[in-house]
């Protein structure tokens, strides 16, 4: 099988080039990383052939009324616009989710506003929802014939919302409606994202009465577009919140009729840093990586524990082990995208082999466990 020589190309020959070129900055490489996939996404002959060297066996996974041919999909935030679903497919991954994107195109926050944090198996960054916007999204989908339940590009595509920079809070509810509207015909499901540390404000909408409001909008919307079969909508929380703020949003999820959580967004914090990356972890951003795995894996169990909800895990997912822990947890899905950028299409291999061995043993409430196949 070729595919262990496609998943050591990456770790020993293409992202230590990558980290050497552009080592002052890491935004470089992720665009040059786009750019590349995106040229093979108007290939479809490298695509198979890409498809074909990174095969390898994996488990479906049924959620939010979704198949999902493997466990693992990209998190949002690796490709706000769009440029590469096809190619997300190719490299093995389940399911990828764009964005996110705003109601109107917006720049982000100023550069630099990425950092590596390799010795603690890292990232900082404050983005700050930069997107060309919804409506700029739908197109680019729509383009690629990428539709909602379509056979394109053969994985479930998901969309990351969220509020333009501009927008007052208090007319949040609205700008997420415009989104939502946009890209709906194109979404597998959606993701509405009120915990992203890069935006201000921006995480007072996981309060208990504003996250109904705005949930329930999004829920109605979503029946209204298609009354038979309703896109799902997901609530992605911060990891900062505490357990009885999780609680809340976990009721005021639930009454509102949101299909699934995402668990975790980057963190504030600053904890399981190794001492060679805390001056880079004292820009402002979001932490992600390694030192989130601890914490992620303490909300997932907490929601999972409480709810029938099905949980996505996100958060310090670097090797197999990372992910096994977080469906011991309670997840039914898991995202990469620090790991992903560490470790490339190895990751997603390793998880979904360990996962396609047998079936998941998860752990709900201390002391029990229930046996979940995916089958």
């Amino acid at each position: 099988m070729l595919a262990p020589l496609v998943d050591g190309g990456y770790t020993r020959l293409l992202r230590p080039v990558l980290f050497r070129a552009y080592a002052g900055d890491p935004e470089r490489v992720h665009h040059t990383t786009l750019a590349t996939l995106e040229a093979l996404e108007r290939r479809p002959a490298a695509l198979a052939a890409l498809r074909l060297l990174t095969r390898a066996p994996r488990r479906p996974v049924e959620a939010f009324g979704l198949t999902f041919p493997g466990v693992v999909g990209l998190a949002a935030g690796m490709d706000k616009d769009g440029v590469a679903p096809r190619a997300w497919a190719a490299l093995g991954l389940g399911h990828v989710e764009l964005g996110t994107v705003t109601a109107t195109a917006q720049p982000g926050n100023a550069r630099p506003r990425l950092f590596r944090l390799p010795a603690s198996g890292g990232l900082v960054n404050r983005m700050g929802f930069n997107n060309a916007g919804a409506a700029a999204l739908a197109a680019r989908l729509e383009a690629a014939n990428i539709r909602r339940g379509s056979s394109v590009p053969g994985i479930p595509v998901g969309v990351s919302l969220g509020k333009t920079k501009t927008t007052p809070l208090a007319e949040a509810a609205q700008d997420y409606l415009t989104s939502f509207a946009a890209v709906a015909p194109h979404a597998d499901y959606v993701a509405v994202n009120v915990s992203s540390p890069n935006t201000p404000g921006l995480r007072t909408l996981q309060e208990a009465g504003v996250l109904r409001d705005l949930v329930a909008a999004l829920v109605a919307a979503a029946r209204e577009q298609d009354p038979a079969r309703p896109v799902p909508v997901l609530v992605k929380v911060a990891p900062d919140l505490s357990f009885d703020a999780l609680e809340d949003v976990l009721g005021v999820c639930t009454d509102a009729g949101a299909a699934g959580l995402v668990a975790t967004n980057t963190t504030l914090g600053r904890d399981g840093l190794a001492d060679a990356d805390r001056w880079r972890a004292s820009e402002a951003g979001g932490l992600s990586g390694a030192p989130l795995a601890a914490r992620a894996r303490e909300v997932v169990a907490f929601l999972a524990a409480r709810t029938e909800l099905p949980v996505v895990g996100v958060g310090g997912i670097l090797t197999a082990d990372d992910g096994q822990a977080l469906l011991d947890a309670g997840a039914r899905l898991l995202q990469v995208y620090t790991g992903f950028v560490y470790r490339g299409p190895a990751l997603v291999r390793e998880i979904d082999a360990r996962v396609a061995r047998g079936p998941l043993t998860t752990t709900t409430t201390p002391g029990s466990t229930t046996e979940r196949t995916h089958a």
